[in-house]
């Protein structure tokens, strides 16, 4: 069989969770469950945050982004895959895979990043309680969330054009309901050295330092809390 990249012939087929025909509306009901229930409980933060003017602080505005964001990620993938089940059709065209991977990088780093913004907001709150509203000022707030934005652009931009070079075998099956970048490397038929390399550079630049850096913030708070002598101020 011969190689080709799929640009503008072919489909992906997406297997889903299962094959088996009793357990597709058990599926679906359990997933259009779960995604109202994400989508209208971010949708009520969301609208609860931007209501009340006592809630317009640092904290809460990375919250009420945090919300958005995550209405994003799931419609990246969730309704897709309802979809796919409701016509019992598994296909994917090439174009639209390679644009829900993009979104699926770009909103999972976003996240990501966005935790890390709110665990330095804690930091500040707790440990310098006195600075944080010089420190916390609504420029720096809109900043953190602007290079967020920036940096999960670029990635997911980059991994989506790594993946683009890659040639597929035609009406190539990948085992799972969406296309995820690590599946697409994995099932492509030429030389994925630099992928697998960018890939996992990403993975520790944007996850491992937003890691390390809410580890050390949270602990920095701990650290705090235990320094206060006295239990009242500790409750605090």
């Amino acid at each position: 069989m011969e190689l080709g990249n799929l640009t503008g012939f072919s489909e992906f087929l997406l297997l889903g969770l299962s094959e088996e025909p009793e357990l597709q509306p058990l599926i679906f009901g359990l997933f259009l469950s779960m995604y109202l229930i994400t989508l209208f409980g971010n949708l009520l933060i969301t609208l609860a945050i931007s209501s009340d003017s006592h809630l317009h602080t640092p904290m809460y505005f990375f919250l009420s982004n945090l919300s958005l964001v995550d209405i994003c990620f799931t419609s990246t993938t969730v309704p897709t895959m309802l979809w796919n089940i409701q016509t019992q059709s598994k296909a994917i065209t090439y174009g639209g895979c390679i644009t829900q991977m993009y979104f699926f990088a770009l909103f999972a780093g976003l996240e990501t990043s966005l935790l890390t913004v709110m665990a330095y907001d804690r930091y500040v709150a707790i440990c310098q309680p006195l600075h944080y509203m010089v420190i916390m000022n609504p420029r720096l707030c809109g900043l953190l969330v602007l290079l967020s934005w920036i940096m999960s652009v670029l990635h997911s931009l980059l991994q989506c054009l790594m993946v683009l070079r890659l040639s597929f075998y035609p009406d190539l099956e990948i085992p799972h309901f969406f296309c995820e970048l690590n599946q697409m490397v994995q099932l492509a038929c030429s030389d994925t050295f630099f992928n697998n390399m960018v890939m996992y550079f990403g993975a520790v630049l944007l996850g491992g330092g937003s890691f390390v850096c809410i580890i050390y913030s949270y602990s920095r708070i701990v650290a705090s809390i235990w320094g206060i002598p006295s239990a009242q101020g500790k409750y605090k």
